[in-house]
Formats: structure tokens, sequence, C-alpha cells
């Protein structure tokens, strides 16, 4: 016998060579024909478990906001819905009236002047906060010496109790005695006199949240890339074309944030004119339609018409947020790079 007809005694076998492999539905190692793997039914009920856990799991982190938002913001709308259709003097049960109270309250002239004086308190406050508080942040911006000395004391008056504020300038405004008359030298009857006293309420506001005002527009200037206010330069725009044509554009997402907050809470001003005119001024020209609610439910106790009172508030605060939202929509954008 010759070598070349001996078989090779060390060479690997061709079933060692080859290496294992399985694939989705191949015959295992015991002969099953399909994995769990390799089934579409069980596939597609383990996709509809993960899935079902998955809203489950959302449902759960979800809940706490929800019971808050349902809690302490839908329950309360709904209670005060129901009162504005009950009699209800604080003491005795409420008695179901139907439409009795809405009937009261609209043909109440007295309801219909506090919407007015809210009206022109609105009217004076918002212009002239917004103005002075975008001029203040404007200023404060251009890293002038003692600006920061300058935020914390425009701030100051915000974080004040108003009811406190409105103590300290009611003596302020007294006639005799007051330190406004004496600086002034005059005998003016600041809060005595109707055509004076809507105008000392709403200076006293301004002075007090014309701080707040400017922290939000100078947050807003902040985040304005400077390489567009550099760019407009070299092109030779004057400082107040930079202003109107650059900064007042890209400040459009604050200014309906101001707008909104500041309208909402004019509107609902009570602490300031009760520190002031607890009465309500001579002859109401300060009773604006939070104290109108106020004198209706805890000084006339006719809770149901107080709380028509406040959901008339609710509906018209609503329709004012919708008009400015569809006014900005389409005139702001967020993306200032």
């Amino acid at each position: 016998m010759t070598a070349a007809a001996k078989p090779p005694v060390d060479a690997p076998s061709a079933n060692a060579a080859t290496p294992r492999t399985s694939t989705p539905g191949a015959p295992g190692p015991t002969g099953n024909a399909k994995t769990s793997q390799g089934d579409p039914a069980n596939h597609a009920h383990s996709a509809k478990r993960a899935k079902v856990r998955a809203t489950v799991a959302g449902w759960g982190l979800v809940a706490p906001s929800l019971f808050g938002v349902a809690a302490f913001l839908l329950l309360p709308i709904v209670v005060v819905l129901w009162l504005s259709m009950q009699r209800w003097d604080l003491i005795s049960d409420p008695t179901w009236v139907g439409l009795q109270n809405w009937q009261r309250v609209l043909a109440d002239n007295s309801f219909w002047k506090s919407m007015l004086v809210t009206l022109g308190f609105v009217v004076i406050v918002i212009p002239v906060q917004t103005l002075l508080g975008l001029w203040i942040a404007n200023l404060l911006t251009k890293g002038l010496p003692g600006s920061a000395l300058m935020r914390v004391i425009y701030v100051l008056p915000w974080v004040c109790a108003p009811l406190a504020l409105g103590v300290v300038w009611n003596w302020i405004f007294q006639p005799t005695g007051g330190a406004l008359n004496e600086l002034l030298g005059t005998h003016v009857q600041w809060l005595s006199d109707p055509a004076f006293a809507l105008p000392s309420v709403a200076a006293v506001t301004i002075w007090s949240q014309v701080g707040y005002v400017s922290l939000f527009f100078m947050a807003g200037l902040a985040v304005i890339p400077s390489q567009v206010i550099e760019a407009a330069r070299i092109d030779g725009a004057s400082p107040t074309r930079i202003f109107w044509s650059i900064k007042i554009p890209l400040l459009r997402p604050t200014m309906f944030f101001v707008l909104v907050t500041s309208i909402i809470s004019s509107f609902q001003i009570f602490d300031t004119v009760y520190g002031l005119t607890p009465q309500g001024g001579p002859g109401g020209s300060t009773s604006v339609i939070a104290f109108k609610l106020y004198q209706t439910a805890f000084r006339n106790y006719d809770v149901g018409a107080a709380s028509v009172i406040a959901v008339i508030l609710f509906v018209l605060l609503v329709l004012i947020t919708l008009v400015q939202h569809t006014y900005f929509r389409k005139r702001m954008t967020y993306d200032l790079s």
C-alpha cells in the first residue's frame, strides 16, 4: 500500500469545521419546527402587552397631575356654576333658584358700573405698565453702572404684600399730613375725590408691578442673539432702528406672556384697592369687579349673585386671552437661532 492511499489521520472532519447556526423557524437541536420568537401570533401578543404596559405606566405618571387639575381647577369651576343657581347666605342650606341670580346681576346697575370701573383701570394700567417696564428693561440690559442694584430695587415692590403696600400708600395719599401733599405743598384729596381716586389706585398698581414686567422683558432681551444686533450695527442701523425693527419683533413671545398675565391680574385686582379705599372709593369710583364680588359675597351674604359675577369674569378673561392668542399666534417665533 502506497502513502497516497492512506486516509488522513489528523485532518478535521467536515462536520467539525461547519459552525452551528440557528435561524428563526429552523429546526433546533430538539427538532422543534417553530420557536416563540418566530411565531407571528406570539409576537403580536407580546407587542400588544408591551403597548398596554406603556399606556398604564403613562397614565400612572400623569395621574397625580390629573388629580390636581380636576380637584383644584375643574371642580371649583363646577361648584361656582352650581352656586350661581342657588340662594345661599353662608348660614342656611342652599336653595335652588335657577337663573334668578343671573337675572338680578345682569339687571343691576352697580354691577355694570363696576365693570366700567374695571375696564377704565385696565386701560390706564396696562399700556403704562408695559411701556414703562420695556423701557426700564432696555436700560438695565445696556450694562450701565448700578444696573444690578436697580434691578433689585425695581423688583422689591412686587415681592411685598399688596395689602401692606395699600395701607402705606393710604397714609402717603392722606390730604392732611400725607407725605405726597407735604412734598408737593398742596391739599389734594387723592382718594376722596372721584376724579383722582381711580388714577391714584392705578398709579400704585403700576409702581408695584413694573418690576415684574421689566424682569420678563430683561429675560427676553437677554436671549436675542448678539450676532443679529452686531450685524445690524455693521449695516448702519441706528439704536432706535435696532430696537423697533429687531428687538421688538423678537420680543413678541415675551410680550404675549406679559400682556396675558398683566391683563388677568388687572381684572382680578382687589387687595391694593381694598387697602387704599376699603369702601370702594367715593361714589364707587374704585369699586372694581373683584371688589364688587367681595362686597356681594361677604358683606351682603349673597353667594349666588357673587358666583354669577365670578363666572362672568371668568368667561370674559377667557375670551380676552383667546383674542390675544389669535393675534400673536402668527406674529411671533420662538426660534432665535
